[in-house]
């Protein structure tokens, strides 16, 4: 009876060892030690690598480099990096990516200056062989001039612009088919000039166009007001009018609407990876990217460089970035740059 009794003890007890553990031999799979019931690290998520496809300063480069400080400070991953890799508009970097097949720590911040790119430089990588991981932020575009320039109001410059389209110059931080591209080619067919007179001027990126912008090279820029915020906010920036549905908060200008101007335009930036990553890698990064999302310390972000909130991952990113292709290649064929 004892012996019997020992075995039926150690049995329970090996039926307990094993419902802990979750391993047992009828159980539908147990708790997962290295991270949540979704199979997802709940641990920070470690050595990722951000490439920014433009110069230092730009919008690409600010949205990057605040993600990752938002990472780091919250926890959310660790030791992430961010690094440039600037040339056509996007498209050197975009190119990096695409050969990076299978890279898992690889990412690149990217937006609809990219888009573009890849169209009016007939870049051999597309987009499309990306994997999408998240859509971060939107912003309104602004027609900005230096503190000394003649243009007080939207009216003034667009009044200027039309008796001699090709004298005034106009900058963007952007290649031909960039956002700060399309954006005065779409004010110049609202206000009735016809977009192959317009004198436009790329820089590569926000970084570059800034020393333009308050050195009097130009007429008037195209870009985010938000990358040059600091230069708003003293005076040695001012903005005419922005292309959103709203006005800007912190800035003292009207949307195009308001100045009786029929256009509204918003753009994007987002986060792809390589192709060739798994399905596993990719939740990793999106997971990581949803966790910093919702931190108090993202939402103060996007307050201070006016940005909204425009959070979309996987598949519906993906769907979003395949329309914007489309719309991109059918604005530039209208355009006569594609």
């Amino acid at each position: 009876m004892r012996s019997l009794k020992a075995v039926r003890l150690a049995a329970a007890a090996l039926g307990l060892i094993l419902a802990a553990t979750g391993c047992g031999v009828t159980g539908s799979g147990g708790s997962n030690p290295q991270g949540s019931a979704s199979g997802v690290s709940s641990e920070p998520l470690k050595g990722l690598r951000i490439m920014v496809p433009n110069s230092p300063g730009g919008g690409y480069d600010t949205t990057a480099r605040t993600a990752a400080k938002v990472m780091g400070e919250t926890k959310t991953a660790s030791n992430v990096e961010v690094f440039n890799l600037a040339g056509a508009g996007g498209t050197v970097g975009l190119a990096r990516l695409v050969n990076e097949k299978g890279n898992k720590d690889l990412t690149m911040l990217m937006g609809l200056g990219v888009v573009g790119a890849s169209y009016t430089n007939k870049s051999p990588a597309k987009l499309t062989e990306t994997v999408p991981l998240a859509r971060l932020i939107q912003e309104p575009g602004a027609i900005m001039v230096p503190k000394n320039s003649p243009y007080k109001t939207i009216k003034d410059l667009v009044d200027a612009w039309k008796a001699d389209p090709s004298k005034l110059a106009v900058g963007g931080g952007s290649n031909p088919g960039g956002p700060d591209h399309l954006l005065p080619m779409q004010l110049a067919q609202a206000v009735g000039i016809e977009p192959k007179k317009v004198n436009f001027v790329s820089f590569d990126g926000g970084g570059d166009l800034l020393p333009a912008i308050l050195g009097n090279k130009l007429g008037f820029a195209a870009s985010g007001a938000g990358e040059y915020i600091d230069q708003i906010k003293t005076g040695e920036i001012r903005v005419l009018a922005v292309s959103g549905a709203q006005r800007l908060d912190g800035v003292d200008a009207p949307t195009f609407k308001e100045s009786g101007i029929d256009l509204e335009f918003t753009n994007w930036r987002g986060i792809v990876a390589p192709p060739g990553i798994s399905d596993a890698d990719r939740d990793k990064v999106i997971a990581t990217l949803k966790k910093m999302h919702d931190t108090d310390e993202w939402k103060a972000a996007l307050k201070t460089h006016g940005w909204t909130d425009a959070f979309i991952t996987g598949d519906e990113f993906g769907t979003f970035l395949k329309d914007q292709d489309q719309r991109v290649a059918d604005v530039l064929k209208k355009l006569g740059l594609a």
